[in-house]
C-alpha cells in the first residue's frame, strides 16, 4: 500500500512540474520623450513619445459653461459653471500592424473621437413616405 502511495505522489510530482518553456523575449519599449505642463489657472498639456512609435498628448483649458435649469415652477434661469475642455491625439501600431490615429474632443457636448478604425453610422439615403393630409370637412351637429 505504502509502495503505490508513493508511486501516486512521485506520479503527481512528476506531471506538475512545470514543462519546457520557450523563452521569448519582449520586445523593450522605452519612453523617448516626455512632457506635463500645468498651470495656475487650472490649463494643463501633456505628451510622450515611445520607441514603437506610439504617441499620445493631451491639453485641457478651463472655460465657463452656461447651462439652463428649471425650477419646480418652471422658472428657467441661467447658470454659468466652470469646466474642462480636453482635446487630445494618440497614434500606435496595433498588433496586425495597422496604424491608428485618433484625435478626441471632450467638453459639454460629450466625448467625441474620430478616427479612420472607428465605425460610422450609415447615411440614410432616401426619406421615408408620408401619406397626403386628406382635405378637413366640417362634419357634425350644426354644420
Amino acid at each position: 500500500m505504502n509502495k503505490l502511495f508513493f508511486i501516486a505522489a512521485f506520479l503527481t510530482v512528476v506531471i506538475a512540474a512545470p514543462q519546457g518553456k520557450k523563452e521569448t523575449e519582449e520586445p523593450q519599449i522605452v519612453v523617448n520623450s516626455q512632457s506635463d505642463v500645468r498651470n495656475l489657472d487650472g490649463s494643463s498639456q501633456w505628451s510622450y513619445t515611445q520607441s514603437d512609435g506610439t504617441t499620445r498628448e493631451e491639453t485641457q483649458v478651463q472655460k465657463k459653461i452656461k447651462s439652463i435649469s428649471t425650477d419646480s415652477y418652471g422658472k428657467q434661469t441661467v447658470n454659468e459653471e466652470i469646466g474642462n475642455t480636453n482635446k487630445g491625439s494618440s497614434y500606435w501600431i496595433s498588433p496586425e500592424g495597422q496604424k491608428i490615429s485618433l484625435t478626441w474632443v471632450a467638453d459639454e457636448g460629450g466625448f467625441q473621437p474620430k478616427g479612420d478604425h472607428l465605425p460610422v453610422a450609415p447615411v440614410h439615403v432616401f426619406t421615408l413616405p408620408v401619406a397626403p393630409a386628406l382635405p378637413y370637412q366640417r362634419t357634425g351637429l350644426g354644420y
